[in-house]
């Protein structure tokens, strides 16, 4: 009776849900950067944003977060350094709710805040039975 009340037999899917959590993050991740790297237009323009917020470096800041972004999204996709990629997305976005969006109100905070948690998950729990670590990962013993 506890285990229906509780919903535990769905912890036996954890590592399914983790699946398209990993999918969805990492191609808005890729979706958001893609254009700033395949643009140096659209490369200017987020220099000038991050100029705008007094980034120091934004030559170089700009194209390290884009950068980052994109790689840590193609990460979460194939679940490859899964944990790497949510320590990276978590410092990624924290420095982007403290620049950015720290005068905003709560609504404007939420896409980045979320990046920040959803890489403490990834960077805490990896990328579960179905992700490609899992074939590279030593074996822990049970």
């Amino acid at each position: 009776m506890r285990n229906w009340l509780f919903l535990t037999p769905l912890a036996k899917a954890g590592d399914l849900g983790l699946l398209p959590l990993r999918w969805v993050t990492g191609a808005f991740l890729v979706w958001q950067s893609h254009d700033n790297i395949f643009s140096a237009a659209r490369m200017e323009e987020f220099v000038g944003f991050l100029g705008q917020f007094h980034f120091p470096l934004p030559e170089l800041m700009a194209p390290l977060c884009v950068w980052a972004q994109f790689l840590c999204g193609i990460a979460f996709i194939l679940g490859l350094l899964t944990r790497w990629a949510g320590i990276v997305t978590t410092f990624v976005f924290i420095v982007a709710v403290w620049m950015v969006h720290w005068p905003q109100d709560f609504p404007g905070w939420w896409p980045a805040l979320i990046l920040v948690f959803l890489g403490i998950l990834f960077a805490t729990l990896g990328g579960g039975r179905y992700a490609l670590d899992t074939r590279f990962e030593p074996k822990r013993n049970a």
